[in-house]
């Protein structure tokens, strides 16, 4: 299990380090353009995905925080009891669990979420974004492809029969 969490520290670390150096190098609303569609933009989401509940009057942040102390707490324990062979999902836990850790510290630290990442397509923008987002859609559609039965094994299969 502990390379599993190591996984989760390193997402948290990338999460954090990112967000230390654009919050430290911009000026909030700053935006600057990387490629095409693409953008670093700083900006604070006091709410969740797509800035959900963000005008809610600062219940949110706590609310938001002790789900992610819930869910983080679920992954742990979920991650604890994988079998061996149960490898995708445990990456899929591992990134959930970072990202979950590192948008918390920013609601514990700040009172929101720090995000900058801006894809976007002439005059529509995708909701900014961060690293940590980026670990939980991506541990959570690793969970989708794990269910449907991908990285699941021959001998995985023989185990259950």
């Amino acid at each position: 299990m502990l390379k599993w969490l190591g996984l989760s520290f390193l997402a948290v670390v990338l999460d954090q380090v990112s967000k230390l150096v654009v919050s430290g190098s911009m000026q909030l609303y700053q935006s600057i353009k990387i490629m095409p569609y693409f953008n670093l933009t700083y900006v604070h989401n006091t709410g969740a995905a797509f800035s959900f509940l963000s005008d809610a009057g600062g219940w949110q942040r706590w609310f938001f925080a002790g789900l992610a102390v819930i869910i983080s707490t679920v992954m742990v324990v979920w991650l604890a009891k994988l079998k061996q062979h149960e490898t995708l999902l445990a990456v899929a836990l591992s990134l959930v669990l970072g990202g979950a850790i590192g948008n918390l510290i920013d609601r514990l630290a700040y009172g929101y979420v720090i995000d900058f990442l801006d894809v976007y397509y002439q005059s529509w923008h995708w909701p900014a974004f961060n690293i940590a987002d980026s670990a939980i859609t991506l541990g959570v559609v690793l969970m989708l492809l794990e269910s449907f039965g991908l990285g699941k094994s021959e001998d995985a299969a023989e185990l259950k029969e």
